[in-house]
């Protein structure tokens, strides 16, 4: 009911007219808030990454596919733009509505925001689409950790305060509703940052021995499912070392990948594994996180075999550390594969 309400409050917002919606930053935050809009930064990659809003994709206006990258956005979904000032999001605004999309733009842009300390992160987002076209945000945090915004609903995978860049998830993230932990390795457990997450509410799920460690949480094995929160169905699935002499890094059986399925959108989140057999028995992935570290995980080869098995719409290889992946879009021609710096 309350998404219907503010779907219907944004559609009362073109009522008396047609184009784009310019919208002062405090009814801004507030029509963006539910999640149910489509969140899109349109500055430069370089602006983008020194700071932007919490779930903003980033779609460069003055990009020559700029439209082509929008098109991915499904037209029944209303998109919220915003840009520097307020000058290049209009300019933008005003080319999607007449494509036939919802708008609202954010005046006064980033500046105005920032200007009124309202919170900002450095964190890239990728944001995909269920199948009645609500838009997920994956925000690409470092390693192995993300966090996943859906519907209000906010979901973090092995959250770790300290490794590789330092996170401060008290300071720059909300609660979470749910905490997904594949296993106890220090870049993927992290109990100040389990803590700092969670309120009463919060469902964690994670292994056996991390709850052991932590005292509490909802133990899930492999091939167990759950429904959470926002009808969002969970699975988890075997991951594990296979290659001999890599195999106590990760044991068969201890650890856990997720799929988590949201509205028919398939997201395989593998955790620390190989190319494992029991990877044929995924179907219908749309968005596959894929680690590529060996010995610890894959090698790049192991990821490209993985993602011919799994056949995922996207890959989005991460865990990957200093290993070299710029010949993985070649070997996958017929996936999209996107290469984020997950550092």
């Amino acid at each position: 009911m309350k998404l219907l309400m503010s779907l219907l409050s944004l559609l009362g917002l073109f009522a008396c007219g047609s184009g784009y919606k310019d919208l002062g930053t405090e009814q801004f935050a507030k029509t963006i808030a539910d999640g149910s809009i489509a969140l899109v930064d349109v500055r430069t990659p370089e602006e983008y990454a020194a700071g932007h809003l919490h779930g903003a994709a980033n779609v460069d206006w003055k990009a020559s596919d700029f439209m082509d990258r929008m098109n991915a956005f499904p037209k029944g979904t209303p998109i919220a733009v915003y840009c520097r000032s307020g000058r290049r999001s209009a300019e933008a605004a005003a080319k999607l509505s007449k494509a036939g999309y919802t708008v609202i733009n954010m005046q006064g842009g980033y500046l105005a925001w920032t200007e009124e300390n309202r919170p900002v992160t450095q964190y890239a987002v990728e944001t995909f689409f269920t199948d009645s076209g609500k838009p997920v945000s994956i925000t690409l945090i470092k390693h192995g950790t993300l966090a996943l915004s859906y519907k209000g609903l906010s979901i973090h995978v092995d959250p770790v305060s300290g490794y590789g860049k330092p996170t401060d998830y008290a300071a720059e993230f909300p609660k979470a509703d749910v905490i997904l932990v594949t296993h106890e390795h220090g870049d993927h457990f992290d109990k100040e940052a389990i803590v700092a997450l969670t309120k009463e509410e919060t469902l964690l799920i994670t292994n056996a021995s991390c709850a052991d460690m932590l005292g509490f949480g909802t133990v899930m094995a492999n091939g167990d499912a759950i429904e959470l929160p926002g009808d969002i169905r969970l699975e988890t699935v075997p991951a594990y070392n296979c290659t001999e002499g890599h195999m106590q890094f990760h044991p068969k059986g201890r650890d856990n990948g997720f799929v988590l399925t949201i509205d028919g959108l398939h997201i395989y989140i593998a955790g620390d594994t190989e190319d494992i057999p029991e990877m044929a028995e995924l179907k219908d992935i749309d968005v596959a996180f894929l680690p590529v570290n060996q010995p610890y995980t894959m090698t790049v080869q192991q990821c490209a075999n993985a993602t011919k098995v799994i056949k995922p719409k996207v890959l989005i290889p991460y865990h990957f550390s200093q290993t070299d992946l710029s010949d993985l879009p070649s070997m996958l021609p017929e996936t999209k594969v996107l290469l984020r710096d997950m550092r």
